[in-house]
């Protein structure tokens, strides 16, 4: 059981390092504002597509669990999962908008940008990951 529980905490150092390996900005824009803006989504469920933004905000950081478990930390594959549920989700907030009023219309917006950003930088990174750039961060 010591064994079992000494693997767990290195593989938990492993993703802190390669998370903490990142440059700041990354750390901030992941950590502080990508992450949770995606998750605020949730407290929205209620309102017109509610369940649908939440789902494709929130499935591409789910989906990168097991990527980053395998790989000990934040490699180019994390952007794979994130393009067609975000490139889904930014094209139903533009083409399909669902109708929003005051906090949750403005949180809309923060959204849409917030993924629109971070697909810049995926569609790159999921490129580099394919041409062979597989290398968690820190390693």
């Amino acid at each position: 059981m010591a064994h079992m529980t000494d693997a767990r905490g290195a593989l938990f150092a492993d993703i802190w390092q390669s998370y903490r390996s990142l440059p700041g900005w990354v750390q901030i824009w992941v950590g502080v504002w990508l992450a949770p803006i995606n998750m605020v989504s949730l407290f929205f469920l209620s309102e017109p597509m509610g369940v649908w933004i939440a789902l494709l905000a929130n499935i591409a950081m789910l989906l990168n669990l097991p990527v980053i478990l395998h790989d000990r930390g934040f490699s180019k594959l994390m952007a794979l999962p994130h393009l067609i549920p975000w490139t889904l989700l930014v094209l139903l907030l533009i083409l399909a908008r669902p109708q929003a009023v005051g906090v949750h219309d403005a949180y809309l917006w923060v959204l849409l940008a917030t993924n629109v950003v971070s697909l810049v930088f995926d569609y790159p990174d999921a490129i580099k990951w394919l041409k062979g750039d597989r290398k968690a961060a820190g390693r």
